[in-house]
């Protein structure tokens, strides 16, 4: 049965993460063939496309570690960056000002925090 769940965990996963990256790099073509829900939002698929491919990587993750807080910030560091890079891609659709810098700084403090985790687990 582990092996079964190890399968279905790897199927899960590259299924999230390639449905996600679709969403990032043609929200216009995700939108036409899986997400026909009016009005079409690029911003808001490019969001869609952030967490997925973040909670896709979640799962990669956790497939080859055991240490649960290690396997969340770096899902949660994969998620947090390409959110990020969602804002900047679209500062001009709408949104704050400040939201690129403010989503930059999230991204960078679950990088230093599971780099910092990394560190004292290697010890």
């Amino acid at each position: 049965m582990r092996v079964v769940v190890r399968v279905i965990v790897a199927f899960v996963a590259l299924f999230m993460i390639g449905f996600g990256i679709w969403a990032l790099v043609d929200p216009h073509s995700f939108y036409v063939q899986i997400a026909t829900y009016p009005p079409e939002n690029t911003h808001l698929l490019h969001d869609v496309g952030a967490f997925q491919v973040g909670i896709g990587a979640t799962l990669l993750f956790a497939l080859f570690r055991r240490d649960a807080l290690g396997v969340a910030l770096a899902g949660a560091s994969v998620g947090t960056v390409l959110h990020a890079v969602a804002h900047i891609m679209d500062r001009d659709l709408g949104g704050k000002s400040t939201d690129p810098l403010a989503l930059s700084l999230i991204a960078l403090a679950t990088l230093v925090a599971l780099a910092i985790h990394a560190s004292q687990r290697q010890r």
